[in-house]
């Protein structure tokens, strides 16, 4: 963006997300000052770069949010919709590196731009820049990913940093020999908080929703949409509480047996219940 002139002897602009200024005329002229001058503090071109900031913050958090989405639930994402968003400097932020599969899901690259025509570049494990162009992709949820740990390995030596974790996300196998009646997890149970608003609070803080006395993800896993649900005492109880059992339940509310569990639910809840748990208030001379 360009420098707008904002009243007698000085212009302003977005520098890094914030409202900048400088002098057109005297010794410091071109010069972008170091604070905003008084002057300007109620300038309407100052207002207007203020809101226009918080708006790019709000659309690029809402573009993390849709990619993160995309990414939980592994969706097909239409190739179209990628080219046409690319070229948004937060759209791009949020995708570019993102593992990508097309018709061969053991044919897993990273997103580093895309064609004039619409197709998708990818770099693959060989180190190859390769070009995609199916109807779809997915951005796939980890647990899901072929060779996990060839693919964080080879991110490692490129460098890569993801705006939307997906490479390095922590993840959970489901235990091939659980109970096949058992409805709970209670590994990470137990963990004890100074108040319920205290659990609460953290829960929030992470993302995830709080509903009556548990904190909640809710998860797309292979078409069917489970809750997972950890909880964190009844509302308004001001003394201190502990994190309870791990559960998943279905649309029709009824917990979902463990080895039903879905890898990408399943690993989304324990992510959830690990997150909580970590926040938890540990006595001296205790492990954390």
């Amino acid at each position: 963006m360009g420098w707008l002139s904002a009243g007698d002897g000085y212009e302003v602009a977005l520098v890094e997300g914030r409202v900048a200024a400088r002098a057109t005329s005297g010794r410091a002229a071109g010069r972008q000052l170091k604070s905003l001058p008084r002057a300007l503090k109620d300038h309407p071109e100052v207002d207007r770069l203020r809101r226009f900031a918080e708006w790019l913050d709000r659309h690029a958090a809402g573009c993390v949010a849709q990619v993160d989405s995309w990414m939980v639930s592994s969706l097909p994402v239409p190739t179209g919709l990628l080219a046409r968003v690319w070229p948004d400097e937060a759209w791009q932020s949020a995708l570019r590196d993102l593992a990508v599969v097309g018709d061969d899901p053991d044919e897993v690259g990273l997103l580093r731009g895309t064609t004039e025509d619409g197709e998708l570049r990818l770099v693959n494990l060989d180190g190859e820049t390769v070009r995609l162009s199916p109807r779809t992709v997915t951005l796939p949820h980890p647990v899901l990913l072929p060779d996990l740990d060839d693919i964080r390995e080879f991110a490692a030596e490129l460098g890569v940093v993801q705006r939307v974790e997906q490479i390095h996300r922590a993840t959970w196998q489901r235990p091939g020999d659980l109970d096949p009646k058992a409805t709970e997890i209670r590994e990470f149970a137990g963990g004890s908080f100074r108040s319920r608003f205290a659990l609460a609070a953290r829960a929030t803080s992470l993302g995830y929703r709080v509903s009556g006395g548990y904190a909640t993800a809710r998860v797309r896993d292979g078409g069917r949409t489970v809750e997972a649900s950890v909880w964190i005492g009844e509302p308004y109880w001001e003394d201190s509480v502990e994190t309870g059992g791990l559960t998943w339940n279905g649309p029709d509310g009824r917990a979902v047996p463990l080895h039903e569990v879905g890898p990408v639910a399943w690993s989304e809840g324990m992510r959830m219940a690990a997150a909580l748990y970590a926040g938890r208030n540990v006595e001296k001379g205790k492990d954390a």
